[in-house]
C-alpha cells in the first residue's frame, strides 16, 4: 500500500485522489501510450472514448485546440493537457516521485527524453502514415471506409522502409549497449511509448503484412526480444485488453 501511495504523490504533495479523465479512441495508438503510463504508476483514471466527429468542435476543442486524442483533464491539479509526449512527461513529473519509470538525474534522465522524442517524431508518424495508406489500399478492395487511390506503391514502400529503419535503430542500440531496455538498467517511459504502435504490426491491420513478425524476429532480434518483454508487462496487457474490448464494442 505504501508503494502505491508513493507512486501517486507528486513532489509538491499532489495526490491522485480523483481519477484523471483520459480522452481516447480505440483505433489510434497514441492514447494507449498514456493509458500504459497511468496503469504502470497506479494512477486512477477514467476513459472517454471519442467519436472522430466530436474532436474538431466544442466542447472538446476547449480541451485540445488541435482536436486530436489523447488529451487529459486532471482534477487534482486543474490542468488540461494534450499531445501524448507532453502528457507523459507531466504524469512522470507530477506523480512518479519514486522514479519507477524514469531517472532523477544524470545522462539517463536526458537519454530517456531523447528516445521519447524519437518515438513521437519518428516511430509514430511513419507507422501512422503506413497505416493510412494500407487502409486506402484496402478501400480499393471494398474493405474499408477510406477513399481509394489509384497507385500507392511508392507510399507504402517509403513508409515500410521507414518502419524497418526505426526497428533497426532500436535493434542496433540494444545490441551495442547489451541492455534489455533503451536507457539504463530498467524499463522506462521511453520504452513503453513505443508499445502501442507495435500493435499495428502484430495484430490487425497488420500494416506490414501478417508475416512481418518473422522478418522482425530474424532481422531485428534485439528489438523483437525487447518488444516481447514490454508486451508481457501487466500494465501493457491491461491497456491492450481494454483497447481490444473497446474495438469489439464498436467504438
Amino acid at each position: 500500500m505504501a508503494s502505491i501511495v508513493q507512486s501517486v504523490m507528486g513532489s509538491a504533495g499532489v495526490k491522485a485522489e480523483k481519477p484523471i479523465k483520459l480522452y481516447s479512441h480505440p483505433g489510434g495508438p497514441n492514447p494507449w501510450k498514456v493509458a500504459i503510463i497511468l496503469n504502470e504508476l497506479g494512477i486512477p483514471y477514467t476513459t472517454e472514448l471519442m467519436d472522430f466527429g466530436d474532436l474538431k468542435k466544442e466542447p472538446f476543442e476547449s480541451v485540445n485546440p488541435n482536436g486530436r486524442v489523447p488529451a487529459i483533464e486532471d482534477p487534482n491539479t486543474g490542468l488540461k493537457l494534450w499531445e501524448s509526449g507532453a502528457i507523459i512527461e507531466y504524469l512522470l513529473e507530477t506523480y512518479d516521485t519514486s522514479h519507477a519509470l524514469s531517472y532523477a538525474s544524470g545522462s539517463e534522465k536526458w537519454e530517456a527524453k531523447c528516445w521519447l522524442h524519437f518515438q513521437t517524431s519518428g516511430q509514430g508518424p511513419y507507422f501512422g502514415q503506413r497505416a493510412w495508406f494500407i487502409l486506402l489500399t484496402s478501400a480499393r478492395r471494398g474493405l474499408s471506409q477510406y477513399h481509394s487511390e489509384k497507385n500507392l506503391t511508392s507510399c507504402l514502400d517509403r513508409y515500410g522502409n521507414e518502419i524497418r529503419r526505426v526497428l533497426g535503430v532500436v535493434d542496433a542500440h540494444l545490441k551495442k549497449t547489451g541492455g534489455e531496455y533503451l536507457v539504463g538498467d530498467k524499463c522506462t517511459f521511453a520504452d513503453l511509448a513505443f508499445v502501442p504502435w507495435h500493435w499495428l504490426l502484430t495484430s490487425p491491420p497488420h500494416i506490414m503484412g501478417e508475416g512481418f513478425g518473422k522478418e522482425w524476429r530474424e532481422e531485428y532480434p534485439q528489438a523483437w526480444a525487447w518488444n516481447e518483454r514490454l508486451q508481457a508487462r501487466t500494465a501493457v496487457a491491461k491497456a491492450r485488453e481494454d483497447r481490444q474490448a473497446a474495438m469489439q464494442a464498436g467504438h
